[in-house]
C-alpha cells in the first residue's frame, strides 16, 4: 500500500520512481537503500485548486439556475463576466492554509474536521469580499440575494465534498502526499505506521524506519527498517525526505531533546508523537510556560457556551428533519404493523446524561418474542454466542423481521424516532450511542463515567467509522476520542459522514 510493496520486493527502488534502478548507495561509508521522495507537490496543489474552482463555480451556477427557475430572466451575463473573481476563493483558501502540504515544502496535512472548519471560514470570507466588491463596482440593484445565498450554501457543501472525492481517488497514488521517515520500532511507532498505511488520505507515506534500539525485524507492515538513528542524516538530507515522525515509547534509550539536538536538522519537518494515549488530539494549543513547552487541553463539552452551541445545532437540524420525514415515518409504521402484529414503535430505557434513565424510541425491527428467539440461538450455537459476546450483534439474527427489519437497519431508518428524543433534550444528534444495560456492563467503570458527561447521540464516530463491525474495544476507543475532542466542526463532519454511510448502507446489520 502506498508504495511499500515495491520497497518490500526491491529495497533499491523507490515507489513511483522509475529512474531509481541502481543498487545500494554509499554515503559516509555506509550502505543505505535508495529511497527517494516520489511525490509531486505541484500536481497535488493544482488538483486541489482545480477542485475548489469547480466547486465554487458550480455553486454559483446552481444559484443562477435557481434564480432563473423561480423568478425568470435576469442579467446573468454580468455574473459570467466576473469569472476571474473565482480566484478570490483560491486566495482565501491559501490564506487559510488549505494548500499546505501541496507546496515544495511539505507541511502537516489537515484532518478532515480541521479542513471542514477552514473551508467554511475561507468560503464565507471570499463570498463576503466578493459581495462587497460587486456592490462597490456595480451597485446594489445588480446583486441578487437569492443567487448569493444559494451559491454560498452550496459552496459550503461542494468544496469539502470535492476535496474528499479528490483524496479518495488520488490518496493511494504514489505521487500523492509526502514521504515520511519513522523514528522508533515500539508500540507507538507501529501504531503510527498502521494509521498512515490504512488512512492514505492523511497524505503521509512511510518509506523507512530508523530505530533507537536493536530490532530483529527487517520491516513493519511492509515498511523497511533501515538501521539505527545514526542514519538519519543519510536518509533525510541525502535522500530529500521532507518529514520525520518521532514515535518512541516511554522506555526508549533516547530523550526527545537529544533526538532533536542530534537529528533535528536532517529533516525540514519533525513531528513528535508523545506517548499520551487517551488524551485529546484536536484543538490542542502549544504554550510557552517560561521556556517550558506546555500543551493546553480544553474539555470543550464542559464549557457552558459550547453546550448551548451543540443544543442549538441539534434543534436547527432535528426540527426541520422530523417535519420532512414525518410522511416516511408514518408509512414505515403502517408497513411494520402489516408485517408483524404489535406496536410499530417501541421504547427502551437507556443511560443518558449524568447516568439518568431515559426512554429512547425506535421503529420495531424485531419479532415480539425477540428475546426468546435470541436465548434459544445462543444456547445451541457456540459461534453465535461468541459473536454476541464480542459485538452484542449478530450478522444472522433470528430476531429480525425478514426483509423489512433488515432494510430498516441497513439504512438506519429504525433510528428516526429518536429525533423526538433530540428535540426533548434527552439526546443529541451526535454523541456516544445509548447502549442497553447488558452492553454497558461490558465496559469498565471509568469509561461509563466518561460517557455520563455528554448526551447520548443518534449517530456518532463509532457508527460512521466501524458501524456494526466494531467490537467493544473499538467502540470504547472511538467514543472516548469523540468526547475528548468535541467541537461543532466535529459534529458537522460526523453528520455529513452519517449521510454518506447511511445512503450506502455500509456495515450495518
Amino acid at each position: 500500500m502506498m508504495g511499500t510493496p515495491s520497497l518490500q520486493q526491491n529495497p533499491d527502488r523507490t515507489p513511483g520512481d522509475r529512474s531509481a534502478s541502481s543498487g545500494l548507495d554509499r554515503t559516509r561509508g555506509t550502505l543505505l537503500p535508495r529511497v527517494m521522495r516520489s511525490t509531486r507537490p505541484w500536481a497535488m496543489m493544482s488538483l486541489l485548486v482545480l477542485s475548489d474552482l469547480c466547486s465554487v463555480g458550480l455553486a454559483w451556477g446552481i444559484g443562477m439556475a435557481l434564480r432563473f427557475t423561480m423568478l425568470g430572466k435576469f442579467d446573468y451575463p454580468q455574473y459570467l463576466r466576473l469569472w476571474p473573481a473565482l480566484f478570490l476563493w483560491v486566495l482565501a483558501f491559501g490564506i487559510e492554509g488549505l494548500y499546505r502540504g501541496a507546496g515544495l515544502n511539505a507541511r502537516i496535512f489537515l484532518t478532515p474536521v480541521e479542513e471542514l472548519r477552514r473551508t467554511t471560514v475561507g468560503t464565507t470570507w471570499a463570498f463576503m469580499t466578493a459581495v462587497a466588491g460587486m456592490y462597490i463596482m456595480l451597485g446594489f440593484l445588480f446583486i441578487s440575494r437569492l443567487v448569493i445565498g444559494v451559491a454560498w450554501i452550496i459552496a459550503l457543501i461542494l468544496v469539502p465534498c470535492g476535496r474528499a472525492l479528490l483524496r479518495n481517488i488520488c490518496a493511494r497514488r504514489s505521487w500523492w502526499g509526502s514521504s515520511v521517515a519513522i523514528f522508533g520500532s515500539g508500540k507507538t511507532a507501529r501504531r503510527v505506521v498502521d494509521i498512515l498505511l490504512h488512512q492514505p488520505e492523511l497524505g503521509l507515506k512511510p518509506v523507512g524506519i530508523l530505530t533507537d534500539t536493536p530490532c530483529g525485524e527487517t520491516q513493519i507492515e511492509g515498511v523497511p527498517i533501515l538501521g539505527g538513528l545514526e542514519r538519519a542524516w543519510q536518509f533525510g538530507r541525502t535522500r530529500g525526505i521532507p518529514y520525520c515522525i518521532v514515535a518512541l515509547d516511554e522506555g526508549s534509550n533516547k530523550r526527545m531533546f537529544d533526538i532533536h539536538q542530534e537529528y533535528g536538522d536532517c529533516f525540514p519537518h519533525m513531528m513528535v508523537i508523545p506517548d499520551l494515549a487517551g488524551l485529546a488530539s484536536l484543538w490542542i494549543v502549544a504554550r510557552d510556560v517560561g521556556g517550558i513547552l506546555g500543551l493546553e487541553i480544553r474539555h470543550n463539552l464542559l464549557i457552558a457556551s459550547n453546550r448551548w452551541v451543540k443544543r442549538s445545532l441539534d434543534l436547527v437540524v432535528a426540527i426541520p428533519l422530523i417535519i420532512l420525514l414525518s410522511p416516511l415515518l408514518l408509512a414505515l409504521m403502517v408497513w411494520i404493523r402489516l408485517v408483524s402484529p404489535g406496536n410499530p414503535v417501541y421504547g427502551q430505557e437507556r443511560e443518558g446524561l449524568e447516568g439518568r434513565r431515559i426512554r429512547i424510541w425506535k421503529l420495531r425491527t424485531m419479532y415480539i418474542d425477540a428475546d426468546k428467539r435470541l436465548e434459544k440461538l445462543l444456547e445451541r450455537d457456540p459461534e453465535a454466542r461468541n459473536e454476541w459476546q464480542r459485538y452484542f450483534k449478530l450478522k444472522n439474527d433470528p430476531r429480525i423481521l425478514p426483509f423489512l427489519g433488515t432494510l430498516l437497519r441497513k439504512f438506519s431508518l429504525d433510528e428516526l424516532p429518536q429525533l423526538w428524543n433530540v428535540i426533548a433534550g434527552e439526546m443529541s444528534l451526535v454523541g456516544p450511542r445509548p447502549f442497553p444495560d447488558y452492553h454497558l456492563q461490558a465496559f469498565d467503570e471509568k469509561f461509563r463515567t466518561l460517557r455520563h458527561r455528554v448526551l447520548p447521540g443518534v449517530t456518532g464516530l463509532w457508527q460512521v467509522s466501524a458501524r456494526s463491525e466494531g467490537d467493544i474495544e473499538v467502540q470504547q476507543r472511538l467514543d472516548t476520542y469523540y468526547i475528548r475532542n468535541w467541537s461543532m466542526w466535529l459534529d458537522l463532519y460526523l453528520m455529513a459522514r452519517t449521510f454518506s454511510v447511511v445512503v450506502r448502507g455500509r456495515g450495518a446489520y
